[in-house]
């Protein structure tokens, strides 16, 4: 059967395009296969079945295979049974109609109350900028907002004297969202002696939080602001902006919020997506409570 994997390489080659890396893959995934087949009997392309294909699977994955080779793999024996049977070498593709593995979702990545307040704690208030990153970060983890929606605030959609704001999501829909105290402290500070430090010439600037030149802080800055401070604050996880949304939404169910509240604040539109961090919740409190209580071992 191997006397068609070369034919098939300089079909993907010559009319796909691929690169040799890719070429390299798809011949070594194919001729696995094909050798794990005929020592299962099947010495003809005609003579393979799905049930070999799944077998084979079966086998990677009871090997402790990622989902992604999986994946990988079943790309490449697709691509391999479409050609035999553009070439009229098999009357059937046992491939057809076979979909690829679901990776496995891995759980958000949250941060311990400790690292959320040495991260809070990291800028230097007495600076411009480190006040203007002291009240973003304080923002994002006061209200779990997505870091597009902290860069599109404009300076009105923020209340810090009835602690809310106002955002967008993503679907364009307007919700509000509660502030507490000390985010709203830091954002009052930041607008009233620290903002005017950075607007420059442009003093028409709606945006809420300004960048070097005097224009709207863009996610590629916050980005870069946010893992300065990791980084300061001995933070070992390699996180992201959205690494407080997530810790904003545990937090607040370990503390007892309820999902729907949590969910509303977030701006989900499915609740399922939300469940999400009521497991890590969970299972944070059974943590806890085998750790502290005296009589839970």
């Amino acid at each position: 059967m191997k006397s068609h994997l070369q034919p098939f390489l300089l079909y993907l080659s010559e009319d796909k395009g691929l690169s040799l890396n890719t070429l390299e893959s798809y011949g070594r995934d194919v001729s696995q296969f094909l050798e794990f087949a005929e020592g299962r009997g099947a010495t003809l392309p005609d003579e393979i079945r799905r049930s070999h294909i799944m077998l084979y699977l079966g086998e990677l994955r009871g090997a402790g295979r990622a989902t992604a080779t999986l994946n990988r793999n079943t790309v490449s024996l697709r691509a391999f049974f479409h050609y035999l049977l553009k070439e009229r070498i098999i009357g059937q593709d046992p491939t057809l109609d076979m979909e690829s593995i679901k990776p496995d979702k891995k759980p958000p990545m949250i941060l311990t109350v400790l690292e959320i307040e040495q991260l809070l704690a990291a800028p230097d208030e007495t600076t411009s900028h480190g006040m203007r990153d002291k009240a973003m970060l304080e923002l994002l983890y006061a209200t779990g907002i997505r870091v597009s929606e902290l860069i599109s605030l404009n300076v009105d959609d923020v209340h810090t004297d009835m602690k809310y704001a106002r955002c967008t999501g993503t679907s364009g829909k307007e919700r509000v969202v509660p502030i507490g105290a000390m985010a709203a402290q830091s954002v009052e500070v930041y607008t009233v002696g620290k903002r005017d430090m950075l607007l420059r010439k442009c003093k028409t600037e709606p945006a809420l939080f300004l960048n070097s030149l005097g224009g709207r802080l863009t996610r590629q800055g916050f980005w870069k602001i946010i893992k300065k401070y990791a980084r300061e604050a001995h933070i070992e996880q390699d996180i992201t902006p959205h690494t407080l949304r997530h810790s904003f939404a545990a937090h607040l169910l370990e503390g007892g919020a309820d999902l729907r509240s949590v969910q509303q604040m977030l701006g989900h539109a499915d609740i399922s997506t939300t469940q999400i961090y009521s497991g890590i919740a969970r299972k944070n409190m059974k943590e806890v409570f085998e750790t502290h209580h005296p009589r839970a071992r």
